[in-house]
């Protein structure tokens, strides 16, 4: 009776010990895996920065567009409502939803390039704006009443800009009276990159 108590009794203790190291055995493998999985993320991720929006637009290659990055490039893609950002070494590449005009009569598509860039910038509505809308002032300090939010780019094509909003309402949508509008964080990182005489793309 001792004996074959003890024997239960240590095959009982066996198998606990033997389902626990396969537990932490199995736990263990887990890990491994989650970390080499984070691991693989992390190396294959690029080293140049990518700014991706809540739309899940994809970004686009510059070679289709452009014959070369002299100066860095930008495109505008007026149907995903997105503006993508090549550095001329292509070290930098940003992608940013924006806002559109409001019709296809305000859009302009072709080839144009940045020619001044201005921080704080103040707003006066064109002529055609303050025909369609004889209440609007005609000038607008910088500050955060005016529609150019914090930067602008502006490009060789009269009354065009790339230019930041207060109002956020408005990115990712038809509501622009031909300009582009981005979020004020994002044209305060692309103003950054971008100069006098980068390239610009509206398709």
């Amino acid at each position: 009776m001792t004996n074959s108590y003890f024997s239960r009794r240590e095959f009982a203790c066996s198998l606990a010990a033997g389902l626990g190291s396969l537990a932490a055995a199995s736990a263990a493998a887990q890990d491994r895996n989650e970390s080499t999985s984070i691991a693989s993320e992390i190396e294959e991720a690029p080293s140049r920065r990518v700014i991706r929006n809540s739309s899940s637009f994809r970004s686009k290659q510059w070679h289709p567009y452009f014959s070369s990055l002299r100066n860095g490039a930008i495109l505008v893609d007026i149907d995903s409502r997105s503006l993508n950002y090549w550095s001329e070494d292509e070290s930098v590449f940003l992608l940013y939803p924006t806002s559109v005009p409001i019709s296809p009569e305000l859009t302009k598509l072709g080839r144009t390039s940045v020619v001044r860039k201005v921080e704080g910038p103040s707003w006066r509505p064109t002529p055609s704006m303050l025909e369609r809308n004889p209440d609007w002032p005609v000038y607008i300090p910088p500050g955060p009443e005016n529609p150019l939010g914090t930067h602008a780019l502006y490009l060789s094509w009269q009354f065009y800009r790339i230019h930041g909003t207060h109002d956020t309402r408005k990115i990712g949508r038809k509501s622009s009276d031909g300009c582009i509008g981005l979020y004020n964080e994002h044209i305060a990182e692309l103003f950054s990159h971008a100069k006098v005489g980068t390239q610009v793309l509206l398709i």
